[in-house]
C-alpha cells in the first residue's frame, strides 16, 4: 500500500491540519530569512504557499506525485506574484541534488520521520548541508517518543482502532469519519501506522472505505542531537513548542541548527 496515494492525497488536508503555531512559526522563520527557502517534505503546499504569501521565494520537494498534484492545483488559485515565487519538485528528501543553495531548509510536520533508518536520516542530513548557504539555517520539528505509550502498545497486535476526526468529503458531500490504528516496533523505533476512512451515507450507513498507510521511524533526543552533529551542524536551540518554549520529554522537538 503506498503512502499518500491518489485518494489519502485527496484528504490530507482535511484530516491532518498541522500542530497549534506551527504555521506561524515557520512563516516567521522564512520571513527572517528571506529566501531562498527549500521545504522538505511540502506536501500539499500547506505550509509552502504561506511562506510565498509572505513574498518569500521558496522551493518544495516531496516524493509523492499525488501530493504535488493536489499542492499544484492549490497554487493554481494563488495571485500571480504568489505563483512565481513556488517552484515544486518531485523528489527524495533522503537523496536530492537541486544544484543551487538556500538561506533556510525546513522539514515541518514531523516529515523527517520518514526516512526509515539511520543511514537515510545521515544522507538526508548531509545532502541538507550541501544545500545550506555558507550561513543557512536548518529548521525542522519531530515528535518526542513516549516512552509510556510505546511500552504499553508494540508487537503484533497493535493499538484498537481510535476515532481521530471527522469532515464532509469534499466530492460527495458525505460525513467521513477517521480512524487510526498503530503498531509500535521498539527494536527498530518505528510505528506503522493505518488511517481508516469510512464515508457514511445519509442514514450512517458505509457507502465507502479507504486505507491508508503510514510508517515513520521515532527519533530520541540525543540521538538527534549526535544525527546534527555528526554530519557538521551547530545547534542553535532545540525548542519544545512553537511558542519557543523549552523542551520537555514526551513533546515536540524543534531544532535551529546552522552549518558548521
Amino acid at each position: 500500500m503506498e503512502e499518500y496515494d491518489e485518494s489519502s492525497a485527496a484528504f490530507y488536508d482535511y484530516y491532518a491540519t498541522g500542530l497549534e503555531g506551527e504555521l506561524e512559526f515557520y512563516v516567521e522563520e522564512a520571513r527572517q530569512a528571506g529566501g531562498p527557502v527549500l521545504e522538505l517534505g511540502c506536501g500539499t503546499g500547506r505550509i509552502l504557499i504561506p511562506v510565498a504569501q509572505a513574498e518569500v521565494p521558496v522551493t518544495g520537494l516531496d516524493q509523492s506525485e499525488a501530493m504535488l498534484k493536489v499542492a499544484r492545483h492549490k497554487i493554481s488559485f494563488c495571485d500571480d506574484q504568489v505563483q512565481e515565487r513556488i517552484e515544486l519538485i518531485q523528489g527524495d528528501m533522503g537523496d536530492f541534488s537541486l544544484g543551487k543553495r538556500f538561506k533556510l531548509i525546513i522539514i515541518p510536520f514531523r516529515s523527517f520521520l520518514h526516512l526509515l533508518t539511520p543511514e537515510d536520516q545521515r544522507h538526508a542530513l548531509n545532502c541538507i548541508r550541501e544545500h545550506l548557504l555558507d550561513d543557512g539555517k536548518l529548521v525542522f520539528n519531530i515528535f518526542d517518543p513516549n516512552l509510556d505509550m510505546i511500552a504499553g502498545h508494540f508487537g503484533a497486535v497493535g493499538t484498537a482502532l481510535k476515532h481521530q476526526t471527522e469532515f464532509v468529503h469534499p466530492a460527495t458531500d458525505r460525513r467521513v469519519i477517521v480512524w487510526d490504528t498503530r503498531r509500535y516496533e521498539r527494536e527498530h523505533q518505528m510505528i506503522d501506522q493505518y488511517w481508516v476512512f469510512e464515508e457514511l451515507d445519509d442514514d450512517g450507513q458505509v457507502v465507502s472505505k479507504r486505507y491508508s498507510r503510514m510508517t515513520l521511524r521515532y527519533v530520541f533526543r540525543y540521538e538527534m542531537q549526535h544525527l546534527l552533529e555528526l554530519c557538521g551542524f551547530h545547534i542553535e536551540a532545540l525548542l519544545g513548542d512553537f511558542n519557543k518554549g523549552p523542551y520537555q520529554h514526551g513533546g515536540e522537538q524543534i531544532w535551529v541548527a546552522r552549518r558548521s
